[in-house]
Parts: C-alpha cells; sequence; structure tokens
C-alpha cells in the first residue's frame, strides 16, 4: 500500500539547530498590500518579488520598499525570479547600500509555509522568506532558512 506524503511529513522543522533571528520581524501594510495584490493577480500561478531593506533583518534592519517581480516559469507549483529581473535589481540594491531583506513568493492552493523545492531553492541565507498562501484568505508568514534548518519569524504588520 502506498500512502500520500502529507505536508508535515516533508516539513524539515528547525533541524535541531538554535533559531538564528531575528525572532520577530515587521512590514508596513502597504507592503503587505502589494505583496498580496502581486499573487493574486498572477493566479493560478506562483508570484514572486524581493521585499528591499536597509540592512538584513537579522541585524535589525527595516523592510523598505516591495519589488514584484517575474516568474517565467508560469507554474501553479514553482517560482524562479526573472535573471534580467534579479540582475536589474542586484545592481540597483547594490548602488542604493540597500539589502535583499527577503524573497517572496506564493502558494496557490497550500499553507505559506516552505515546501522541500523551496528549501532547495532558498540561496539567500541573510534573507528572510516571505511566503503567502492564497488557500483561502491571504496569508503571509515570514521564515529564516539557514543550514538545513527552518525557522518561523514572527511577522507583524505596521498599520
Amino acid at each position: 500500500m502506498v500512502s500520500e506524503a502529507r505536508p508535515s511529513d516533508y516539513y524539515p522543522g528547525d533541524g535541531g539547530q538554535p533559531h538564528p533571528g531575528p525572532r520577530a520581524a515587521r512590514i508596513s501594510r502597504e507592503i503587505r498590500d502589494g505583496i498580496v495584490d502581486h499573487a493574486r493577480g498572477e493566479v493560478p500561478n506562483e508570484a514572486c518579488g524581493i521585499v528591499i531593506g536597509d540592512r538584513p533583518a537579522a541585524d535589525g534592519g527595516r523592510a523598505v520598499r516591495w519589488v514584484p517581480l517575474r516568474n517565467p516559469l508560469a507554474s501553479p507549483s514553482r517560482y524562479a525570479i526573472d535573471p534580467d529581473d534579479l540582475l536589474r535589481l542586484t545592481t540597483e540594491t547594490d548602488d542604493a547600500d540597500e539589502v535583499f531583506w527577503a524573497i517572496v513568493h506564493s502558494h496557490v492552493a497550500s499553507p505559506a509555509r516552505p515546501s522541500p523545492t523551496d528549501l532547495r531553492e532558498s540561496h539567500y541565507p541573510d534573507a528572510l522568506y516571505l511566503l503567502v498562501s492564497l488557500e483561502a484568505a491571504p496569508v503571509i508568514r515570514a521564515w529564516r532558512i539557514l543550514d538545513g534548518g527552518v525557522h518561523e519569524v514572527e511577522l507583524t504588520i505596521d498599520a
């Protein structure tokens, strides 16, 4: 008998590692609304983008702005950030002495929790990962993915 995998079967948790911080982070309502609007506008496919900050969140950095980007995979279950968009934004961010504060993407029909693919594709250890679930009412959760551990970060939306 073959059993179906459940999300809890693949979710790795913290991997026995201590939380690397930050334990909490904040974004503005404007950034939150921009992320949700972009995610809804890309349905049925996953949406993606980057939140730019003044410093990494783990160093007390502040989220400054949201930049929606293209997902060339145009898939309901996978995303990639368009390489031309990524190069342009990397240059702009470096020139402005800013950082990639959070990597953002949506899950169209699953919880706002990193999938196995998300874990394999997490290439920015200093950034948070914001996942937006459109499974029901939009939910955004923040994560820090580092050294095989997945640590939730309490996310507050400022008024």
